[in-house]
């Protein structure tokens, strides 16, 4: 059930973006970097967080793309589109389903601000984070895709 409700957010988090032109999925609408195609990027690097740094223990460095947290989770390459920034995330998503899959939900890990997690924590964690990041989204998809 867990699981499934992450899958379920992260879906939301990508329909939020899913559809809009490069141009307005990274205008600014709020005054903090949140643009719909930085939610998208930033949910890929909280997955990379919470599943490669803190249950597998990686160094950023280990990590297949930006690992950590803050407004630098937000920003997005020029070079990049939103197709590369939703496909990042479905990448990072299925290297942490692959990950779970070799913990029980009461194996613990530390995290470096949080302390010892388990991975019931992770679940229900990103499950919250990624439903406010997609209700976040769906505020400003609605802004931009309203008309005069």
């Amino acid at each position: 059930m867990l699981e499934h409700m992450l899958d379920r957010n992260r879906q939301a988090v990508i329909d939020t973006a899913r559809g809009l032109s490069e141009a307005d999925a990274r205008r600014r609408l709020v005054p903090s970097l949140t643009t719909p195609i930085g939610l998208v990027k930033h949910a890929a690097a909280a997955e990379r967080i919470w599943f490669q740094r803190t249950l597998l223990g990686l160094d950023e460095s280990e990590c297949d793309g930006r690992a950590s947290g803050g407004d630098g989770s937000f920003l997005v390459a020029d070079g990049e589109t939103l197709d590369d920034v939703i496909a990042e995330f479905e990448r990072a998503s299925a290297r942490s389903r692959a990950i779970a899959a070799d913990f029980d939900l009461d194996d613990t890990a530390v995290h470096r601000i949080a302390g010892e997690v388990t991975l019931r924590f992770v679940y229900l964690l990103l499950i919250e984070d990624f439903a406010r990041h997609a209700g976040h989204g769906d505020i400003l998809r609605e802004q931009l895709t309203a008309g005069p």
